[in-house]
């Protein structure tokens, strides 16, 4: 089979989507990993000072900070597979239209997890926002009356 200039420039055209796609997906990552080094960042803090002292706010916040990163990492792992599923779907693409294989179904199929995936991903973040936010919320400080 031979494969014409129209021919790429029409599989070029399927696999743009899902590149928009993956863009986005890497962009979350990049979100996702930043909130991942900053709880680090602050666990590392947290332990260094429980070396030196015991504190009982300090072993609540890391616990509070071992539920955000097992949501983070959760996220970051439901956003890698949707990345890997998008890529999946632009060589199905490439392949089904190269070989005339009715991959129509599988692809469908394909993105279909890919958008679940990502959806998951979105909901973990939202679930480690909401813990942290009420975190926040629970160290505020009461202003005194002057």
């Amino acid at each position: 089979m031979t494969l014409q200039t129209a021919d790429i420039g029409h599989i070029i055209q399927l696999a743009i989507a899902p590149v928009f796609l993956l863009s986005g997906v890497c962009t979350n990552l990049i979100v996702l990993t930043n909130r991942l080094a900053r709880i680090i960042d602050r666990s590392r803090v947290l332990e260094d000072r429980l070396d030196v002292a015991y504190s009982d706010p300090y072993l609540n916040e890391l616990d509070v900070l071992y539920r955000r990163s097992h949501l983070i990492n959760m996220s970051i792992f439901l956003s890698t597979a949707c990345g890997l599923f998008v890529c999946v779907i632009v060589a199905m693409l490439f392949l089904g239209d190269i070989t005339n294989l009715g991959l129509d179904k599988y692809i469908a199929g394909m993105f279909v997890v890919a958008v679940i995936a990502l959806v998951g991903s979105f909901v973990s973040l939202l679930r480690e926002i909401f813990i942290a936010s009420a975190w926040m919320r629970s160290q505020r400080h009461v202003r005194r009356k002057r």
